[in-house]
């Protein structure tokens, strides 16, 4: 087996990966293969400068800064492997930079739109269904992998929280609120009509099975259009208005990384410039000097 299969079992076996994000690493490790051959040496004779060259030709090949960013971030995540196993005596990638991208800000729904959204009558197993679900997006701002697996056993509506298991396998308390409390109570009665209480997925299809990602945002797709929100809803819209929305309240950027399970900071801090712009409406609103004045005809 070569040293780059032996590397992405790592990732499934130790890390946790999913198999999307190591789809990701052998198209990334491929591409990385291709542009700098196999050198007598193997893995370990490749130097900095080789690496440079690398980054130069996907550069001039068009290639995006976050998309060299990512391959970047594979060849060094390699290499750091390559070392602990042996194979490699340093980093090659540790001190090359790839080209900065521009800082994309998320988009979320304001407080108005997350209710018009969620203001809707429940009156079918269905609809009770997927009212739950949006309610539990946006009241614990979870990942779509998340919710789709959560588990019975993961929830503790008593104290109103749940256990989720996110990236990397990590585990973390994130709340329920009220009314994802009384979504899921709803539900609960209900959800003997698509499935055996043997199904420990809370969120099942029709069919009785696990609800999939995808039929997921199909609904939540359904809903927004049905009350007329002028916006393409998806999960991650939620979990962003959630974000948005906490940091807004309480200004607390590391309460808001736990709740999101982020393990880097920096990846929350992008929700400081979301609340900024909102900070800089209201100013612009409120101080008598922040409007411009009209000049004066004289």
């Amino acid at each position: 087996m070569d040293l780059v299969a032996r590397f992405l079992d790592h990732l499934r076996d130790e890390r946790g990966l999913s198999p999307r994000t190591r789809s990701a690493y052998t198209r990334d490790l491929m591409l990385f293969s291709s542009e700098t051959g196999q050198p007598d040496g193997g893995p370990g004779s490749i130097n900095e400068h080789d690496i440079r060259r690398f980054i130069a030709a996907l550069h001039r090949r068009g290639l995006g800064a976050k998309s060299i960013q990512r391959v970047l971030s594979a060849v060094r995540g390699y290499y750091r492997w390559l070392i602990r196993e042996g194979y490699a005596q340093h980093n090659p990638a540790a001190a090359v930079r790839a080209p900065k991208a521009p800082r994309k800000l998320p988009k979320t729904l304001d407080a108005d739109a997350v209710a018009r959204l969620l203001d809707f009558r429940a009156d079918t197993p269905l609809a009770i269904r997927d009212k739950a679900i949006m309610e539990l997006f946006y009241s614990s701002g979870l990942r779509l992998s998340e919710l789709a697996a959560l588990r019975w056993d993961q929830v503790d509506i008593a104290s109103g929280f749940i256990t989720v298991t996110g990236k990397g396998r990590k585990t973390r308390m994130a709340p329920i609120g009220s009314y994802a409390v009384k979504a899921l109570e709803a539900w609960r009665k209900v959800r003997g009509n698509f499935a055996s209480f043997e199904e420990p997925c809370v969120f099942v299809s029709q069919r009785g099975d696990p609800i999939s990602m995808r039929a997921i945002q199909s609904r939540i797709r359904h809903w927004a259009r049905k009350q007329g929100i002028p916006h393409q809803v998806h999960p991650h819209l939620l979990r962003h208005s959630f974000a948005s929305h906490m940091l807004e309240s309480s200004g607390d950027l590391r309460a808001v990384q736990e709740l999101l399970g982020h393990a880097d900071i920096a990846t929350t801090h992008v929700y400081t410039h979301l609340d900024f712009q909102h900070l800089a409406k209201i100013y612009d609103k409120a101080h008598p000097r922040a409007h411009k004045k009209s000049k004066d005809p004289g």
